[in-house]
C-alpha cells in the first residue's frame, strides 16, 4: 500500500531557527519518522500509509540537511543535540505533546536518542539497521571516536572516516550522484549476496588509496524493490542540498560522547523494536550488539532479523516492517 508522493501532505516547519520539511498522512497519535544517509522522507513512502490507514498520524522528516529542509553551513550544526532537537522541534510545531520515534540508518540513533534524552515526549522508539549504543562517558582527554575507529579499521580505510575528511567524499558524490546512490543502494541490500556479487554483507571497510564509489557494485537491473521512478525522485531530493548536508552528520561524530555523557547510566524503559536485515552489517549488526542491545534497553519489548534482507529494510521488506510496525503501534 503506497502513495504517489504529491498525495501526501507538504508543509515547512520553522525548527530551532531553520526550515524542516515534513511529509504527513493520516490522523490520530503521532508517529515520526526520521531517515538516514543518503535519504529523504521518501525513503518512508511505504511505512506512510499503512501507518496512517491503521489511525495514526504518520509524519516524515527531511532532515537537516536534506532534501527539502535546509542545511545549514556550519558542520557543527549537525551534532546530535541539534538532530534530537530537531525531532522534539518537529512534535511540538504539529501541535503534539508526545510521540512515538522511529529510525532508519543514520534515523535510528537519532531514534534511540531521543527516547534517551527525551522520555517525557517520546513514548515509544522503534528502530532499524542499527542497534542502540548506550552512552559511554567521555573518552580520556586526546582520545577521539574517530582515533578509535581508525585504530579498528588497522591499514585499511573506513567509510565513516573518509566521509570526514574535508570536500574529498563531497567532490566524488556531488559529481555523479546518480551513479553513487545506484551503487550504494545496491552494495548493502540483500540482493547483493543473493546475486553473488559479495559472499557477505559489507561492514564499510575498504582498501586505503581507493573511493568509495570504487566499492560500489552497480547492478545490471535495478533491484525489485525500487524503481526508475523512485531513483529519479532519490536524486533529485538529494540534488536539492548535495551531500555535504549528510556527511556533516558523520563530522560530528567526535563530539558525540560528550553530548551523551550526562546520560551514563540511563537506559531507555519505553517500550522499545528493533528491526534489521540478516545481511547488514554496515551499522553494527553483530552478535554482540544484539544481545547488548537486550540490557541496555529494558523497554525492548521485539527483535525481528530478517532472512536475506540487507540494510534498506523499509524499501527491501515493506510488508514485514508495516507489519512489526503495526503490531508494535497497536501493543501500546
Amino acid at each position: 500500500m503506497t502513495l504517489s508522493e504529491n498525495q501526501f501532505d507538504h508543509a515547512d516547519l520553522t525548527v530551532n531557527g531553520i526550515r524542516l520539511h515534513t511529509v504527513s498522512a493520516g490522523e490520530g497519535p503521532l508517529v515520526v519518522f526520521c531517515h538516514g544517509f543518503p535519504e529523504s522522507w521518501y525513503s518512508w513512502r511505504h511505512q506512510l500509509p499503512a501507518v496512517a490507514a491503521a489511525g495514526f498520524r504518520a509524519v516524515a522528516l527531511d532532515m537537516r540537511g536534506y532534501g527539502r529542509s535546509d542545511a545549514p553551513a556550519d558542520v557543527a550544526a549537525y551534532s546530535l543535540s541539534h538532530l534530537v532537537a530537531d525531532v522534539v522541534g518537529v512534535v511540538t510545531a504539529v501541535g503534539a505533546t508526545d510521540a512515538v520515534v522511529v529510525g532508519h540508518d543514520w534515523g535510528a540513533p537519532v531514534a534511540w536518542y531521543c527516547a534517551l534524552m527525551r522520555p517525557d515526549i517520546f513514548r515509544a522508539v522503534a528502530a532499524l539497521s542499527v542497534p542502540y549504543q548506550a552512552p559511554t562517558g567521555c573518552l580520556p582527554e586526546g582520545l577521539t571516536v574517530s582515533d578509535l575507529m581508525r585504530a579498528k579499521a588497522s591499514d585499511a580505510d573506513y567509510y565513516r572516516l573518509y566521509f570526514q575528511e574535508p570536500d574529498v567524499a563531497d567532490a566524488e558524490i556531488n559529481a555523479d550522484l546518480e551513479s553513487f546512490l545506484r551503487g550504494f543502494l545496491y552494495s548493502i541490500s540483500g540482493d547483493v549476496v543473493t546475486d553473488g556479487v559479495r559472499e557477505s554483507g559489507w561492514d564499510g571497510h575498504f582498501p586505503r588509496g581507493e573511493t568509495f564509489i570504487e566499492q560500489l557494485p552497480a547492478p545490471a537491473t535495478l533491484p525489485g524493490w525500487i524503481t526508475e521512478d523512485d531513483i529519479r525522485i532519490w536524486v533529485a531530493e538529494l540534488a536539492r542540498n548535495g551531500i555535504r548536508g549528510g556527511l556533516n552528520w558523520y563530522r560530528n561524530l567526535d563530539a558525540t560522547p560528550a553530548i551523551l555523557a550526562p546520560f551514563l547510566g540511563s537506559a531507555i524503559r519505553q517500550p522499545a523494536l528493533y528491526l534489521a536485515g540478516e545481511h547488514d552489517l554496515i551499522g553494527g549488526n553483530t552478535a554482540k550488539a544484539l544481545d547488548r542491545m537486550h540490557a541496555e534497553v529494558p523497554g525492548l519489548r521485539d527483535v525481528r532479523i530478517y532472512p536475506g534482507a540487507g540494510h534498506w529494510l523499509p524499501q527491501e521488506r515493506p510488508d514485514e516492517v508495516n507489519a512489526a510496525l503495526l503490531d508494535f503501534l497497536r501493543s501500546l
